[in-house]
């Protein structure tokens, strides 16, 4: 049993995994060589980041056969940091990151995943295909013919070859053959090694060097806790999608750690902070990788790549790899939510459109995140408050009012507002909460004004059916119920 589980985990088919992982090592050189540029850095700190986080993750990730390397997202945060301050302190940044994101382990915060709605995460999603999408028209607009038949070629290999074989994988194939295209027609077109120089060496252990001060140490945590935030973010949505994608599910807050874990190593070892990929990890699995044997190859190859084969590696033309980044994109945006954008409640539409506008303009995926939760949060609200109700029935001098619904600061005001503390000769009143939820000390508070009110009138007042849940939170924070509180002195 433990070995089908570490099998089925591991590596459900071996050469589907290697192939998978071969293919996203190719695809990772030129990403991480253009996010080193983004941050600033020679691209051997985004290259050796990728190896670094990729084997870290495949043993300590929650999610197999997710990608986690140098992203984008995170080098747009470290730029001031390397501007500033230098390569050192992104190191030292970089490893406190891990230890942020080790802590969020500890805390259980991946469970806030739970609180993401399907229409952000659908947004997310879209989001980013537009997104890849976009970043691949520096390489492909305006580079002439031979670079658009190359890119054509390339696609109609990846979306062709699968009719007639599916043993390897269509990108690898795709990249192979226009790569031999290239050199043996001499094209001349745009290669891998344009992007910048490959490194020849090993990445080594080192410690970061910069002051171990109370200064430092000021300076490199506000863009650490930025960094662990959004690569959280970025890694758990990631894990989410790929949920999906293959109908199994993932330890999000072992991922957390495993993330954690990744950036601290790659700190020590010359490499940036980073996270899960959604583009790669799109590319891995429509490759056929399912384990983690997939990640740990991926990360490995992408070292013998630069340190050994480098110079072959730096032929590949980037029309191949922006084919096939192009079919990542086509096969990361969800279609069918343009279909349903008139089928599904206009709240749930806005938030994936809001999400999605927010990503784009701003190329910040927390932003939008943080935009579709706030705003799925709204709508919730505002949806919960149409189910709130207060009805009422008299009977002789007495007054019931019936309460139905969930009492927050969104309904308080309702709920103060639907009593009518000068009826007259009304000399007891009711109050029936056994439908009613109390949530928050504005609930409380509202409760408090209502029956100091009743009593600063002169009129009787009782609660009934309160639950357990709610009588609790009168007990502590409620002050109607305290000896010689009055309307005056309570509130």
């Amino acid at each position: 049993m433990a070995i089908s589980h570490v099998r089925s985990e591991w590596a459900p088919n071996v050469t589907r995994e290697l192939l998978a992982g071969t293919v996203v090592a190719l695809a990772l050189i030129p990403e991480a060589i253009a996010f080193s540029i983004i941050a600033g850095v020679d691209p051997k700190v985004g290259l050796y980041a990728s190896f670094c986080i990729a084997v870290v993750t495949a043993f300590a990730g929650g999610r197999p056969a997710m990608i986690s390397a140098a992203t984008g997202a995170m080098a747009l945060v470290m730029t001031t940091l390397v501007r500033d301050h230098g390569l050192g302190f992104l190191f030292a940044a970089t490893v406190l990151t891990g230890i942020f994101q080790i802590a969020a382990s500890i805390l259980k915060l991946g469970n806030l995943m739970r609180f993401v709605s399907r229409s952000v995460v659908t947004g997310f999603v879209n989001a980013l295909a537009i997104l890849i999408f976009m970043a691949q028209m520096p390489e492909l607009l305006g580079r002439g013919p031979v670079v658009y038949a190359m890119t054509a070629a390339g696609l109609a290999i990846i979306y062709l070859l699968p009719r007639l074989t599916k043993a390897v994988p269509s990108p690898l194939v795709a990249i192979v053959l226009l790569t031999a295209v290239s050199l043996y027609f001499g094209l001349g077109i745009r290669t891998v090694g344009d992007m910048g120089a490959l490194p020849g060496e090993l990445p080594f252990f080192a410690i970061p060097q910069v002051p171990f001060t109370l200064e430092t140490l000021w300076i490199i945590t506000p863009y650490a806790l930025t960094l662990a935030m959004v690569g959280l973010l970025e890694s758990l949505m990631t894990a989410a999608i790929l949920d999906e994608m293959t109908d199994t599910s993932s330890d999000k807050n072992r991922e957390c750690a495993g993330q954690g874990a990744a950036n601290i190593v790659a700190g020590f070892f010359g490499g940036m902070a980073g996270c899960a990929m959604i583009g790669q990890s799109v590319i891995n699995v429509s490759s056929g990788g399912r384990g983690r044997l997939s990640t740990l190859w991926a990360g490995c190859f992408l070292l013998f790549l630069i340190s050994v084969l480098g110079p072959y590696v730096a032929q590949i033309p980037m029309a191949a790899l922006v084919a096939v980044m192009i079919m990542v994109s086509l096969n990361t945006f969800q279609w069918r939510s343009l279909q349903t954008l008139l089928i599904h409640p206009k709240s749930s539409s806005f938030v994936m459109l809001g999400t999605v506008a927010v990503v784009v303009a701003t190329h910040d995926l927390a932003k939008g995140v943080l935009f579709g939760v706030i705003l799925s949060g709204l709508f919730f609200a505002h949806k919960v408050t149409r189910f709130f109700a207060v009805v009422s029935e008299r009977e002789g001098d007495r007054r019931v009012y019936r309460v139905t619904g969930q009492i927050f600061f969104a309904t308080a005001e309702a709920f103060h507002s639907a009593f009518d503390f000068r009826e007259e000769e009304v000399k007891q009143v009711e109050i029936d909460l056994s439908a009613a939820h109390f949530w928050d000390i504005t609930a409380i508070n509202a409760l408090d004004r209502v029956v100091l009110k009743f009593r600063h009138q002169g009129i009787g007042i009782e609660t009934v059916g309160v639950n357990q849940a709610t009588a609790t939170m009168i007990e502590r924070l409620a002050v109607h119920d305290k000896a010689k509180v009055t309307l005056a002195s309570g509130h």
